[in-house]
């Protein structure tokens, strides 16, 4: 009877352990996805850096070809639909803040 009581008492303590352990694994799984969303986050905010340095940098370009060629219309308006690009790209930024 003794043998029997030891090692339903052992199997508890393994049980416990057990429950433990998976508790454990469990908050380090929540810590996880909650790094992997922040991460994710701050990889959508950096593409949507890039494209607006992007589109500044065409801006530059048609800026430079602008003081260089007289035909100054349509660089204006090239010009233009860039900053409405940025203008929206900032606007998601903003939005997803």
């Amino acid at each position: 009877m003794f043998d029997f009581e030891t090692t339903v008492t052992e199997i508890e303590l393994k049980v416990r352990r057990l429950i433990e352990e998976n508790n454990q694994h469990m908050a380090a799984e929540a810590e996880a996805k909650q790094l992997c969303r922040q991460l994710q986050k701050q990889i959508d905010e950096q593409n949507i850096l890039i494209n607006n340095l992007k589109e500044q940098n065409n801006i530059l370009k048609l800026g430079n070809t602008l003081t260089q060629k007289g035909d100054s219309t349509e660089i204006k308006l090239k010009i233009n639909q860039l900053i409405r690009n940025i203008d929206k790209s900032l606007a998601l930024l903003n939005k997803s803040e």
